[in-house]
């Protein structure tokens, strides 16, 4: 399904509500099978939190298990069944997800002592994964690497016989993901430590909290950033329910988009309100991004929607998302107008004076690239390819555009 997006001005000072973090209802959900006492409110409504209580509630004891292109849930759960004694799975994906390298987490799995075999090719999905006890604890891997690895260890750590030792080794990716994944732990009692490059999960056979409540995702809210920045001075929109103090490495668009003249105010409820006002420095802007990869893409466009050249680092991990989004970017921003190089881990854009109209963007299978790209309809008119992809993370997306003004057709 394609959708086309008319040229457009947002419905000033109305309110969108967002349903809880993936990241952080994807966590939750797995503790909850490890610990059935909890109970979670606000869960996210994305097609990825879907598939991950689906495989969780699945009962059989030899099964298939499809997680489409839930990259979260194939390295959450390769962890969680590796630890079921008695249960054996096949853990698969979609095309895509078969091309995604999984070797280090499955690698870090077998030094604890799990039983993990490749059904195709050799470090990548499908997995046949026979559960057993894990008696090892300690187990070191490479700190650069996706932060799902080393989260999926942590989350499954309290139920080995004699928790966990995690070694990093080098520097460090997306740390506030990390800090999440131990903040929830610790919020059901269990004890952690974090120091250097050294990590340690305390073995627990109960928890002594019963509830998690997951905040909204600050991850969708990055789109309303995007809209509200290229806006008119003044366009307000309110956004619920978001803490201050969230757990949320992307929660740091609040001080990127100042400089896209987005104010945000937090209130008393829970609630965000963000305005526009005046840029104060059209130059380009930089930013490394190594801790918050997923708002790479609405920040890029939001750039070139404002004529502001950008450079944005720190994003290796782009290249195995749903698609490879740096590519991605550079295809779709340069058929806008805009002149684009990349490299491995970085974007530089230059945009151009003139946004091309009625072009089409094409998503590759990839939910962040039809939303990153919708905000420009505030500038031309478009089209979005595969506009259903959004139910990934934000299936009200398109709902919510047109209840505030910007048209899909």
């Amino acid at each position: 399904m394609n959708i086309q997006l008319k040229q457009s001005i947002l419905k000033n000072d109305s309110t969108v509500t967002i349903t809880g973090s993936k990241s952080e209802t994807n966590r939750a959900l797995l503790l909850q099978a490890l610990y059935p006492i909890l109970k979670i409110d606000n869960i996210s409504n994305s097609d990825d939190s879907e598939v991950m209580q689906k495989a969780l509630t699945e009962n059989s004891q030899s099964q298939i298990i499809d997680v489409h292109h839930a990259g979260t849930a194939m390295r959450f759960l390769t962890a969680f069944f590796a630890i079921q004694e008695g249960k054996e799975v096949v853990l698969t994906g979609s095309s895509r997800m078969k091309e995604r390298p999984i070797k280090i987490l499955v690698e870090a799995l077998q030094q604890l002592g799990a039983e993990i075999y490749y059904e195709e090719n050799v470090g990548f999905p499908p997995l046949k994964i026979i559960g057993k006890k894990l008696t090892n604890f300690k187990v070191s891997l490479p700190a650069n690497v996706s932060s799902q690895y080393i989260s999926a260890l942590l989350l499954v750590a309290p139920k080995l016989q004699y928790g966990l030792q995690l070694t990093l080794e080098g520097t460090i990716t997306s740390v506030p993901y990390i800090k999440m994944t131990l903040a929830l732990l610790e919020a059901i009692g269990i004890k952690t430590s974090f120091i250097e490059n050294k990590i340690t999960v305390c073995p627990a056979e109960l928890v002594s909290a019963s509830q998690l409540t997951v905040e909204s995702d600050w991850s969708s809210a990055s789109y309303w950033y995007s809209i509200v920045a290229l806006s008119e001075m003044g366009t307000q929109i309110t956004l619920s329910s978001f803490k201050q103090n969230t757990l949320q490495g992307d929660a740091v668009l609040t001080e990127i988009y100042q400089g896209f003249g987005v104010e945000t105010i937090f209130n008393t409820n829970q609630s965000v309100t963000i305005t526009k006002t005046k840029i104060q420095d059209n130059g380009i802007k930089k930013y490394n991004l190594i801790n918050a990869p997923d708002i790479a893409q609405t920040i890029a466009v939001t750039c070139f929607g404002l004529q502001i050249p950008c450079e944005l680092t720190g994003l290796h991990t782009l290249k195995i998302k749903e698609t490879d989004r740096l590519q991605a970017l550079k295809n779709e921003l340069t058929k806008l107008g805009a002149e684009v190089s990349i490299t491995s881990e970085s974007i530089f854009i230059k945009p151009s004076c003139l946004i091309k109209e009625n072009i089409t963007i094409k998503t590759y299978q990839d939910h962040r690239m039809a939303m990153a790209f919708a905000p420009l309809a505030l500038k031309t008119n478009l089209i979005i390819e595969d506009a259903e992809v959004v139910s990934k993370s934000y299936p009200d997306f398109w709902h919510d555009l047109k209840t505030n003004g910007i048209f899909s057709g």
